[in-house]
């Protein structure tokens, strides 16, 4: 798997609000009253639980803001599915360093991974079909770039990233525009060649309206599966469609089976589990 890389501007950035929010004004009390300055020592990052990985970048941008003296090997790359028990990431240095960074470093490692190892399961459970899994703007206030980017780990696509990069209308638009015809006429009208455009829709009828307004990609907003079958047979590749609403590990094989192209799924960012993760002292 061949990933892009964040840009570590936006790591760091990340990471530092973490810590500052975590060390405060008078940093780490518990060890810097109980550990020796001078102390050093060995530790491990493992997995806890089977999952794929994601944040090895930010896990590492905190141990070198708290200490540049600690020593990290990787030992897995983002992307790599891991068992339990598996070492992800080892540790020499400052003990205090390793310490104060180490709940900053998991709660990156375990929440991202976590969302790269959600991803994964949607995408195995649709393979052999053409539908690719993507993600939404339903992400944490401020990490929507490291959530996203943990989608990709986990083997899924990504949507527009904000409120700038793409069109899309959404029922409230349509709504407040009067109606899919006029909404889309208003947006061709204003947008550069480059821009994609994309309504939602909630019902069948209403399919060849989007598609005469010449709407690039069409929504299909919690519709049964035998109105996405129609809707796919309807339309004949004349627009790309994406599937949303109620997608879940159960029910997304059957989406994916009416032949949709995109499947778009917020809760892989807003409510994947954390994978388990731990640090520990050798």
């Amino acid at each position: 798997m061949i990933l892009p890389r964040l840009a570590p501007h936006i790591v760091d950035d990340a990471v530092a609000r973490a810590l500052g929010e975590d060390l405060g004004d008078a940093g780490d009390i518990t060890s810097a009253a109980t550990i020796p300055a001078s102390a050093t020592s060995r530790a491990v990052i493992a997995a806890r639980k089977p999952g794929v990985i994601a944040g090895i970048d930010a896990v590492c941008a905190a141990f070198r803001q708290v200490d540049p003296a600690i020593q990290i090997a990787i030992e897995v790359s983002d992307g790599a599915r891991v068992d339990k028990g598996d070492v992800l990431i080892s540790l020499d240095g400052p003990s205090r360093g390793i310490l104060s960074a180490e709940r900053v470093a998991l709660n990156f490692l375990g929440h991202l991974s976590g969302v790269a190892t959600a991803t994964a399961a949607l995408v195995d459970a649709v393979a052999g079909t053409k539908a690719q899994i993507v993600c939404t703007r339903k992400t944490t206030p401020g990490l929507r770039a490291l959530e996203k980017y943990a989608v990709l780990c986990g083997g899924g696509r990504n949507h527009r990233f904000g409120l700038y990069d793409a069109v899309m209308i959404k029922d409230n638009h349509i709504a407040a525009a009067g109606g899919i015809a006029p909404a889309l006429a208003a947006a061709k009208s204003v947008l550069g060649h480059m821009v994609k455009v994309e309504i939602e829709i909630d019902r069948l009828d209403q399919l060849e309206q989007a598609l005469a307004g010449g709407a690039d990609v069409i929504l299909l907003d919690n519709m049964s599966t035998d109105d996405m079958k129609q809707a796919v047979a309807a339309n004949n590749g004349r627009a790309v469609l994406e599937a949303s609403g109620s997608v879940t590990i159960d029910t997304v094989r059957a989406i994916a089976e009416t032949g949709v192209d995109i499947i778009s799924s917020g809760w892989i960012t807003h409510s994947a589990p954390s994978l388990d993760v731990g640090l520990d002292f050798k």
